[in-house]
């Protein structure tokens, strides 16, 4: 999807800034309007991934999208193409507990900007099975479900990054969620992986790949504190997530 053109800043309403402008053929959808669909277990295009007895492979990023960024999207894209995933589910999480200590935009929102951020791409797909489950997020819990859910010839491709795989051990229950799940820990470029690191997965459970991708130095965070500056956030997220950030007033200061 192309970028639009912008209207002038004399029309913009006094309560946006003046690069939050939404063209009316671009409307998304509100939040309750999402919220109320109930998705199957995974999700509609997913769903049925290796009933025909095909080997498959399916890759989970998990994580909070508040919002979703071009970040997030290249990264699956290219672990995606490594190793030859048949798709990617994005699931954005419900109640998050490693992130109590902030304030969470609504499931419905980052849920509704997932969906927008990944629908140009055949390959991804959406879930909203940690939000419609309820309670506090835990990666075992999803990885239990879609295990259960897929026969045993997909396998589960877990998508995190390299400083979140190192904590890996301290998961709840973090020894069930090792035979769940091959794991693929993404890292920027000239990391290095310290050979004590190494040396304790290769006695571990788990089976982690370590994945060098094109580094993007954009984080969800930087987004927030850009919109909440009145400052641009155009080539940093889809447009589409962007218009859904204006119309709604998403991460502004006086929320």
């Amino acid at each position: 999807m192309g970028e639009e053109t912008l209207a002038s800043e004399s029309s913009a309403p006094a309560s946006r800034p003046s690069w939050c402008e939404v063209q009316p053929a671009q409307a998304v959808s509100r939040p309750g309007e999402v919220a109320s669909r109930r998705s199957p277990v995974v999700s509609e295009g997913l769903d049925n991934l290796g009933k025909d007895g095909a080997p498959a492979r399916l890759g989970i990023m998990g994580g909070t999208f508040d919002p979703i960024h071009i970040g997030h999207l290249a990264c699956a894209e290219q672990v995606r193409e490594a190793y030859g995933l048949d798709a990617v589910v994005f699931i954005p999480a419900g109640s998050p507990v490693f992130k109590r200590d902030r304030d969470v935009t609504p499931a419905a929102d980052r849920l509704a900007m997932c969906r927008l951020a990944t629908e140009s791409n055949p390959a991804f797909d959406v879930s909203a099975m940690e939000i419609e489950r309820g309670g506090d997020t835990y990666t075992v819990d999803t990885l239990r479900e879609l295990r259960a859910h897929y026969p045993d010839n997909v396998e589960l491709v877990f998508i995190t990054g390299a400083d979140a795989v190192a904590k890996i051990f301290r998961w709840h229950e973090s020894e069930a969620v090792a035979g769940l799940a091959r794991f693929v820990a993404v890292t920027r470029p000239g990391y290095t992986l310290d050979d004590e690191m190494r040396a304790t997965f290769e006695k571990s459970p788990f089976t982690v790949d370590f994945l060098e991708v094109t580094g993007l130095s954009v984080s969800s965070s930087d987004l927030r504190r850009r919109v909440s500056e009145g400052k641009s956030i155009r080539y940093l997220t889809m447009s589409r997530v962007r218009d859904y950030i204006c119309e709604h007033g998403l991460y502004r200061k006086e929320r």
